[in-house]
């Protein structure tokens, strides 16, 4: 699954236009390393945010195409 529709379901970023903005301004990096919108997410990659105030990091635990709203929390854990 690509980088910005994964941010996407798992809603740590509401749009997927502005996921794929976050990650041309470089803010998103997977594995230390600054990451397109492209990028394809596996299982076990560490995705930092630098949005905000405070940079999130997590790691991805799955990575399925439709999630619910209680389920997309599930798909990730906070480093």
């Amino acid at each position: 699954m690509r980088l910005d529709k994964f941010l996407k379901v798992s809603r740590l970023i509401k749009r997927r236009t502005v996921a794929n903005e976050a990650c041309d301004a470089e803010k998103v990096s997977v594995n230390g390393k600054p990451a397109r919108a492209s990028y394809d997410v596996k299982v076990g990659d560490e995705i930092e945010i630098n949005m905000g105030k405070s940079p999130l990091k997590i790691r991805v635990l799955k990575v399925v195409e439709v999630v619910g709203k209680d389920g997309a929390s599930d798909l990730y854990e906070v480093v």
